[in-house]
């Protein structure tokens, strides 16, 4: 149930993303939960495993390098989905960057922000 209600903000957030973005594009909402169905998994499997191993670049770029990761998974996403398309890789960092913000957002919204312990 977890991972289905973050698949469900995700797709939330990369149609917003997508209706804001010429370089993002969704034919269906079901292109479009495919699509966030496979940047959950990748972000949950091969994100970490990404940062591993670019440890380095992650490091001598003071985190930054994690926008790139996030661009690429954006990026492979639209490879896989053929109805969700993304048209170049400067329009993936963007989407990746917004979508970021926007899953942020929708995420406090819906938990309530952060609880205090009393």
């Amino acid at each position: 149930m977890h991972f289905l209600g973050r698949v469900l903000i995700l797709m939330a957030s990369m149609g917003i993303v997508a209706v804001m973005l010429p370089g993002l594009h969704f034919e269906s909402l079901l292109s479009l939960f495919l699509a966030a169905v496979i940047v959950g998994l990748a972000n949950a499997i091969l994100r970490p495993l990404l940062i591993l191993f670019t440890l380095p670049l992650v490091i001598i770029s003071l985190g930054l390098f994690v926008i790139v990761i996030n661009a690429l998974l954006l990026y492979i996403a639209s490879w896989l989905v053929s109805g969700f398309q993304v048209r170049g890789f400067w329009w993936a960092v963007l989407g990746s960057l917004m979508i970021s913000l926007v899953s942020f957002l929708l995420n406090r919204m819906v938990t309530g922000g952060p609880r205090r312990r009393t």
